[in-house]
C-alpha cells in the first residue's frame, strides 16, 4: 500500500512540472522513511549517488553527448543535408526524401534525439518553405526524421537501458541499425503515399550536373569517418561502446577543428552543454535508484511478475499490453525517465515470458520515438515549432501519419524479432 501511495505521488509531482530526477528522489525518500525509517533512508541517500554513477559503461553517456555537440558545431548536418539534395532534391518530394536519409546521417552520428531535429529544423525548412513545400508536411517530416537518433547507434538511450538491464551494450547499439533503416525507408514510403493524394505539397526542385553531384559526395565523407569510428569499431570488436564513444568525440572535435568551426566561445558552449545534459541524466539515474529501493521492498517487481506470468492469455498479448503502455506514457513523461523507471519491472516479466532483453530494448526505444513525436508532450514538436514558427497543432497534424508507420514497423519488429537480434549475432567479439 505504501509503494502505491509513493508511485501516486510521483506522477503528482510530475504532473505540477517538478524536474524528473527530484521527483524521482524525492518520493523515493519519502517512501523510503516509511518502509524502513529515516536513519536508514538517510544512508540510502549518502551511498546511492556515488555507488549508481560510478560505472565505467556510464562513460559512454557524457562522451556520446559531447560527440554530439561537436558534431553540430562543426556543421555536418548542414553540409550533409546539402550534399544528399544536390543527388535527389531535384525529384518530387526529393527535399522531403533528403531530410530523412540526413536524420539517418546525423543519427548515427549523434545519440540526441533533439539535437537531431534542431539541426535538421535550421537546414531543411528552410529549403523546403523556399521549394515551396506545404509547411504541415515538411515540418512533419522534419519532426519524425530527428527521432531516428534515439534508435541508431549511437544510441544514449540504448546505452542507458543496457546499463539497467546488465546486458551487452554493443549487442544493442547494433540491434539498432536494422530496425533505423526500417523506420528511415518508413518515412520515406510515408512522404510518397501522402504525395500520391496529394502531389502539390512536395514540388521538385531545382536540377543539378553530375559534377556537383560528384563533388558533394566529398561533403559526406567526414560523417563516414565518423561512422567508421563509432559503429564500425563496435560491430568489428576493435572497441567498446565506452570506447567508441571516446572516439567518436574526438573524432567530431578534430572535424570541427578541420572545418574550423571551432572557436572558443563554441567549445566552451558545446562543453557546458553536454555538462548539463550529463548532469540532468545522472540525476535522473540517481533518483530512480532511489525511488528503485522502494519498488524493492514493496516487492511491486516480484508481484508484477507473477501477475504476468498467470495471465491465460498469449505472451504477444502481453507484449501488445506493454507496448501500449509505453505508448501512453510516452505522451506524458521524458522518454530516459520512462526507461529508468519501468525497466527494471518490465524486463524480468518480458524475461519469464521467453522474449529477450536486447530486442525488448530495441522495441521500447522505437516505441520511445513515438512519444517524441506526439501530445502533449512531443518534444521535437516543440523544437521544431520553434524554428518552423508554425502552430504546434499543425505540426502535431503533419507527423500523424508517419506515427502510424511506426506502429506498423513495431508490429514488424515483434512478428519477427531476428529484424532486430541477427545483425547483433554477427559481431566479431
Amino acid at each position: 500500500m505504501t509503494s502505491l501511495i509513493v508511485v501516486i505521488g510521483l506522477l503528482f509531482l510530475l504532473f505540477l512540472g517538478v524536474p524528473v530526477g527530484l521527483a524521482l528522489a524525492f518520493s523515493g525518500m519519502v517512501g523510503l522513511v516509511a518502509i524502513v525509517g529515516f536513519n536508514s533512508a538517510l544512508s540510502v541517500l549518502a551511498t546511492t549517488p556515488l555507488s549508481t554513477t560510478n560505472g565505467y559503461e556510464l562513460i559512454a553517456v557524457p562522451l556520446f553527448i559531447l560527440m554530439a555537440e561537436f558534431v553540430i558545431v562543426s556543421g555536418i548536418a548542414d553540409r550533409m543535408f546539402k550534399a544528399i539534395t544536390i543527388w535527389v532534391g531535384r525529384l518530387p518530394g526529393g527535399l522531403a526524401v533528403a531530410t530523412a536519409l540526413a536524420g539517418a546521417g546525423f543519427g548515427a552520428i549523434s545519440g540526441s534525439s533533439t539535437a537531431a531535429a534542431a539541426a535538421l529544423s535550421s537546414t531543411s525548412i528552410p529549403a523546403m518553405q523556399k521549394a515551396g513545400y506545404e509547411a504541415k508536411f515538411s515540418a512533419g517530416v522534419v519532426a519524425v526524421s530527428g527521432t531516428l537518433a534515439m534508435l541508431i547507434p549511437p544510441s544514449i538511450a540504448l546505452v542507458l537501458y543496457g546499463i539497467i538491464v546488465e546486458v551487452n551494450i554493443a549487442s544493442l547499439l547494433i540491434g539498432g541499425v536494422i530496425p533505423g533503416v526500417l523506420v528511415t525507408f518508413g518515412i520515406i514510403v510515408t512522404i510518397y503515399a501522402l504525395m500520391a493524394r496529394d502531389p502539390s505539397i512536395a514540388p521538385a526542385a531545382k536540377r543539378w550536373s553530375l559534377r556537383e553531384k560528384l563533388f558533394a559526395l566529398r561533403e559526406i565523407g567526414p560523417m563516414l569517418a565518423l561512422l567508421a569510428c563509432v559503429t564500425g569499431s563496435i560491430y568489428l570488436g576493435v572497441a567498446t561502446p565506452t570506447e567508441a564513444a571516446g572516439l567518436g568525440a574526438f573524432g567530431a572535435f578534430v572535424i570541427a577543428a578541420a572545418f574550423r568551426s571551432l572557436t572558443w566561445a563554441r567549445t566552451w558552449g558545446a562543453l557546458s552543454r553536454a555538462v548539463r545534459a550529463t548532469c540532468m541524466i545522472f540525476l535522473i539515474i540517481i533518483g530512480a535508484h532511489i525511488f528503485g529501493y522502494v519498488l524493492t521492498l514493496g516487492q511491486i517487481t516480484p508481484q508484477f511478475v507473477t501477475w504476468i506470468t498467470t495471465l491465460n492469455v498469449s505472451p504477444y498479448v502481453v507484449m501488445a499490453g506493454i507496448i501500449l503502455f509505453y505508448l501512453v506514457l510516452g505522451c506524458f513523461m521524458d522518454q530516459l525517465a520512462i526507461l529508468i523507471l519501468t525497466v527494471p519491472v518490465m524486463v524480468p516479466a518480458i524475461i519469464t515470458l521467453g522474449f529477450d532483453p536486447v530486442w525488448f530494448g530495441v522495441i521500447v526505444v522505437v516505441s520511445a520515438e513515438v512519444g517524441m513525436i506526439t501530445p502533449p508532450l512531443g518534444m521535437n514538436i516543440f523544437v521544431v515549432a520553434r524554428y518552423a514558427g508554425r502552430p504546434l497543432s499543425e505540426i502535431f497534424r503533419g507527423v500523424a501519419p508517419h506515427v502510424v508507420t511506426h506502429l506498423i514497423i513495431i508490429a514488424l519488429l515483434i512478428a519477427f524479432p531476428q529484424l532486430v537480434l541477427w545483425l547483433p549475432s554477427t559481431i566479431n567479439n
